[in-house]
């Protein structure tokens, strides 16, 4: 009987609309405004690109030469360096081709236009070699043989103290949040086909809910196979707006994206969950309880940041425990320990909360809902 409930619940599921526009439909609209949207603030304003720079040669110096062409025969270099004239080079400031002009005499020297960040490492850039390069010259007069080995040697630290070090091997967009939330969002929508459980099991609200009272079959079996079959919808809406997201709008999710899948349908387990506690603690119509469910979901999206990026971070300083409850938040967060940090320790505690909450959701659902009683049906 549990199978057969179970495949009938898989079947209606499939044939309800509000499945079919709020869990698969709206969340690949809304990814694709995301990505319309957010999708190259990153690389443009936030990521860090090579410098590009002009040297002028007044006197040969071929170990400032040699160290320049190891920066930029890096992978991701730190600058780009266009070799010219004085006239070119001043000309190539003046246009903003360029951040800064370095003279290349007995002695570097650096011309800039503005103060700025760039401008600033250009300038610690000429600072430390200069001093290096005192030092290796010290060193070649001292050993006139070695100079070779010396210029070698002040080339390798020069171009490697000014390699990229990333904080964490995940993707650090900022914006990626954004995407977090829509996920959150997804998993949090299927509180709308947990709320239908209870409205399909409880006769005072549906003809059908009068008719299973009214069947043979415990309400335990009933009320299991539904969840179940709610559960299996709810991970292919969550494998779906996963994989659109990874595989067809190329958001980065970290080199762990084989375990943003099971996050993602633990996430949506506590949605149903939610719908279904929720749905089975009063009387209300189906349409008040939906309305009432997708208030709550979105007022706890917001909470979590889907609309303002930084609400997590103002609600973390006002009401630090408020993040640590909030469904919405623990599933955004989840994604985030598991693309920036190295450990699990920060991602299993967030699974571990979501499980927990599921979990709680299910057994008052079951509580409020298997033992009402009905003077008629």
């Amino acid at each position: 009987m549990f199978l057969h409930i179970l495949k009938y619940e898989l079947k209606n599921g499939l044939r309800t609309k509000d499945l079919i526009i709020w869990l698969i439909l709206f969340p690949i609209i809304l990814g694709l405004c995301f990505k319309i949207a957010f999708g190259s603030i990153y690389e443009k304003t936030e990521k860090f690109e090579s410098i590009p720079v002009a040297v002028v040669e007044d006197t040969e110096n071929p170990a400032f030469r040699q160290v320049l062409e190891g920066i930029e025969s890096a992978d991701e270099p730190f600058l780009k360096v266009s070799f010219v004239n004085k006239e070119k080079a001043e000309k190539l400031l003046d246009d903003g081709d360029v951040e800064g002009i370095i003279f290349s005499a007995d002695k570097l020297s650096l011309t800039v236009k503005e103060k700025g960040l760039r401008e600033t490492m250009l300038k610690s850039f000429v600072e430390q070699y200069t001093v290096r390069e005192k030092i290796a010259m010290d060193a070649v007069k001292t050993s006139p043989e070695k100079a070779q080995e010396v210029i070698s040697a002040l080339t390798e630290e020069t171009a490697s103290s000014c390699r990229e070090i990333p904080l964490t091997q995940g993707n650090p967009d900022m914006y990626i949040q954004y995407f977090y939330n829509l996920i959150a969002m997804v998993a949090m929508y299927g509180c709308i086909t947990g709320m239908h459980i209870t409205m399909q099991n409880q006769a005072n609200l549906s003809a059908l809910g009068a008719r299973n009272n009214c069947s043979p079959t415990p309400k335990l079996i009933n009320i299991l196979a539904c969840l179940t079959g709610s559960f299996i919808l709810q991970a292919i809406c969550m494998l779906i707006c996963i994989s659109f997201l990874a595989f067809v709008l190329k958001v980065d999710f970290g080199d762990r994206l084989p375990l943003v899948y099971p996050t993602a349908f633990l996430g949506g387990i506590m949605g149903v969950s939610f719908g279904f506690f929720v749905g089975s603690i009063n009387r209300m119509s189906e349409k008040v309880k939906t309305a009432v469910l997708m208030s709550i979901t979105m007022f706890l999206c917001f909470c979590s940041g889907l609309m303002v990026g930084n609400m997590k971070a103002v609600i973390a300083e006002k009401l630090p425990w408020f993040n640590n409850i909030n469904p919405a938040a623990l599933i955004a967060d989840s994604f985030y320990c598991l693309n920036i940090y190295e450990d699990y320790d920060r991602f299993i505690t967030k699974l571990i909360s979501m499980a927990v909450i599921s979990v709680v959701f299910i057994i008052l659902g079951f509580i409020t809902s298997r033992r009402k009683k009905y003077a008629s049906v």
